[in-house]
Order: C-alpha cells, then structure tokens, then sequence
C-alpha cells in the first residue's frame, strides 16, 4: 500500500508539472519534486569513510527527519568497510540498507535520487560524473578534482544536467564567512593587500591508519577500479586506505586544506583563480614512506590578468606543531578581517604618525563583529558533527528539494581545483605554475602539467 501510495503521488506530481516545465525551464523529474515535498528523498551513500561517518553523517541526521530524507543504499568496494557500513546505518534508519560492491550497483537502485560521495581525492570528480550521469543529485566532498582533466569533464557533466551538486566547502554555509564576503564585496575593507592563510597541526597519526591497513588484502577489493583513471601501480593496502599521504592518490595538504582556504579568496573577491603560483617545502620530520610533504609555503598572486593592480596570498602548513592553528586573515591598508578571532580592526591599518610623513591622512578600519548570529540551521543541544557542515548539509537538502543554487556549486569546485593544481605543478616540478585561459590548462616548465 504505502509503494502504491507513494508511486501515485509522484506520478500526479510530475503529470501535474508536465504543464509547466517548458516555461519553468526544467525537468519533469526537478519539479516533480517540489510538488511532492512530502515524497521522501532517497539517499545512496558512495563511501563509508572516517569523513562520512563521523562528521557528514550526524550533520545529516540533524536535518534528515524535518526535511524528509531517508538512505536507501551503500557502495563501499571492500566488503569489511561495506558491512560495518551497512550495520551502521541500519542502526541509524531502523531499517535495511541495500549492500552495493561498487558505483554500478548503487545507481542500479530503484528510486535513487540522490547521493553523498566521500572516497578518495583523486576520485570524487569521476564519481560525481558518474552520479550526475544516473540522475542523481549529489553532495561531494573536496577537493572537487586533483587534475584539470577531471575537473573539465566533471564541470562538463554537471552543467549539461539539471542537477543539485554542493561541493563540500562549507565555510561558504558560516554565518561568519557569509559575513565577511558581505563585508569585502560592499567595499567596506578597501582593496585587499594580502592574505595570510595557516593550517598547522602537531598530528603524527595524521591520515595514517595502520590497523585498518594490517586487515585489508588485495581479494578484498577491487584494485584496479579503486585506481580508475590514475596509472597502474601493484596493489599497496597504505594507497588504498592512507591515499591522502601518496601522490597522485591526493596531494595532500593542499587538496585537503588548501582548498578549504583558498575557496574564500576566489568568492570574497570573484577572481576565478590565481595568476601564478610557487611553492617550497618537504618531508622533514614524519618519514614513514609518504610521498606528500609534512611542511610546506606556497604563495599566489592574485589579481586581473595583465593589469599590475593585485595582492599576495600566502598558505602555510606543517604537521609537526600547531602554533599559528587554522583559519585566515585579510589584510588592507585600513586593517585586517580575522577570520581566527571573526573580528574586522584596524589592526596594522595605516595611522596618522606615519601618514603624515607622506602628507597623508590615517586610514584605519572601524572595529566589527563577524560572528554576530549563530548559524540557525545548525545549532541545537543533540546536534551531530560540526556546525559548518551541518549547515551546509541542510542547504545542500534544502537546495535538492528547491531546485535552487546551493552555497558551494560546481563552479567553485571547479575554480578551486585551479588553485590547488597549479600548487600541485609548482610542488611536482619546482618552477612557477600559471594557468592558461584560454585552454584551461596548468602550465609549469613550459609544460601543460598533469601529474
């Protein structure tokens, strides 16, 4: 009975929104959707990981029951992750969970109309292709994609769709972020002169999970689907399961972080990407067979193309001590906006001593509170994970449910990505990297780079 009642109410919706689509510009399936809001949306999980479970999971349990959501299945290619898996989400749902080896399956599903996607760097851009092209909306963790050609054919299969697609850069869901773009794009803070952006952690165990490694063995998975497009190399279970830590699996710090914190100067300033990048640092002190580096500077120009008129952004991180910790902060003539203590000051502005000295008059920044409200969408006693990514959960499902543009959409995906491969050239090769317009591609050495 409730199949039958279910299948008649969407059918109805989507006869009902037929009349519409040609003047709403629109799928059937889009609108069919907004009329039938109290339709369940049916959710496939692609990756039990770390990230899904602890954090993205309990950020969807916060809004999931209000909003009407519900997970029908999981896709995980090693059947141990799989199965603890499917245990915990059975517990989570009180109900069962269908068990799926790989992407195939899953899309396979029934009534699928959405996804939230958390495997591993390299292959987030290839499964968000492969979610858009099974009709599903998609939620899908960052880095969006570690080479530009997987950004430029992800970017291209999510723009011919009708597709919700939030990247999961969720300082773009922070009422203090919110804030501060607010703030730079009125012109309140004058022109940005530099950025400082810090990610520092005292964490050997960082990305490392020897347990996990020690139980996995090749007939467990799949390797070579696990590797999709990167080039072959004999199944190791640390690539598999510590892929952050082995290029070009993931770059590391600038993939993971980096793009977090490089995001907010693309939408604080709607530069798209930086004109060049360098970058120096290493592997100093973790020297446990990585190949990403535990230490590292890389600076940016930013600006329009060909005009002089620009600032400096510098990002810096090490893994084996803390002080500095995380988060960002814009400097101009007037002041800073700290994006660490989310005040505006006129901190470092320029004063009248040294003004005068130049016939000029002190320019200093009025003092303003980034953080006045809290994030309504994520507040709350029993709320799960961490407030940022509830937030940006609940506009992700909100946005599946109004067919309107989410926080994060693909483009800023797709500019981040820009970002982050070009540190990949300047780290991979030693030479500035820039980015040729034209042609969207990264170029070091006089070379198009790839990885």
């Amino acid at each position: 009975m409730e199949n039958s009642r279910r299948k008649f109410i969407k059918q109805s919706a989507i006869f009902t929104a037929a009349t519409y689509v040609g003047t709403m510009g629109m799928s059937a399936k889009s609108y069919g959707r907004i009329i039938g809001a109290n339709d369940r949306v049916r959710v496939g999980v692609v990756g039990f990981s770390d990230r899904f479970k602890d954090t993205l999971l309990p950020c969807f349990l916060n809004h999931n029951k209000e909003l009407n959501f519900d997970v029908l299945g999981l896709s995980d290619l090693w059947s141990y992750r799989r199965n603890l898996g499917i245990a915990h989400l059975k517990e989570k749902f009180g109900h069962d969970i269908k068990s799926c080896r790989n992407n195939e399956e899953l899309y396979a599903t029934k009534d699928l109309d959405a996804v939230i996607i958390s495997t591993a760097d390299f292959q987030h851009a290839l499964h968000l292709i492969e979610a858009v092209k099974g009709g599903c909306d998609a939620y899908v963790e960052k880095p969006f994609a570690e080479t530009m050609d997987d950004a430029k054919a992800a970017l291209k299969a999510v723009k011919a769709s009708d597709r919700i697609v939030q990247i999961g850069s969720q300082r773009r869901s922070g009422e203090n972020y919110q804030n501060a773009a607010k703030y730079i794009q009125e012109g309140k803070f004058e022109p940005i002169t530099a950025v400082d952006l810090v990610w520092n952690v005292n964490q050997p165990g960082r990305w490392r999970r020897p347990e996990l490694v020690a139980k996995l063995k090749e007939e467990d998975i799949d390797w070579k689907r696990f590797l999709l497009n990167r080039p072959f190399e004999n199944f190791d279970p640390r690539k598999y399961l510590e892929y952050r830590l082995f290029w070009p699996y993931s770059s590391g710090m600038p993939g993971q972080w980096m793009s977090h914190q490089i995001d907010t100067v693309h939408w604080f300033t709607n530069l798209k990407h930086p004109r060049s990048v360098v970058a120096n640092g290493g592997i100093y002190t973790w020297k446990d067979g990585r190949r990403n580096w535990d230490s590292m500077v890389a600076v940016f120009d930013y600006g329009q193309p060909n005009i002089e008129d620009g600032f400096q952004v510098t990002f810096t991180s090490r893994m084996q001590n803390s002080v500095g910790d995380v988060g960002e902060v814009y400097y101009s003539n007037g002041g800073e906006l700290n994006l660490i203590t989310n005040k505006v000051s006129p901190k470092g502005g320029l004063r009248q001593q040294e003004a005068s000295a130049m016939g000029m008059k002190a320019n200093l920044l009025p003092e303003f509170d980034l953080s006045k409200t809290e994030i309504k969408a994520a507040t709350g006693a029993n709320m799960g994970g961490d407030p940022l990514t509830s937030g940006h959960m609940r506009n992700w499902m909100e946005c599946v449910r109004s067919r309107k543009t989410p926080n994060a959409p693909v483009e800023a995906g797709y500019s981040h990505s820009i970002a982050n491969i070009m540190t990949n050239a300047a780290v991979r090769t030693g030479a500035k990297s820039i980015f040729d317009e034209n042609k969207q591609e990264v170029i070091a050495n006089g070379k198009v780079f790839k990885y």
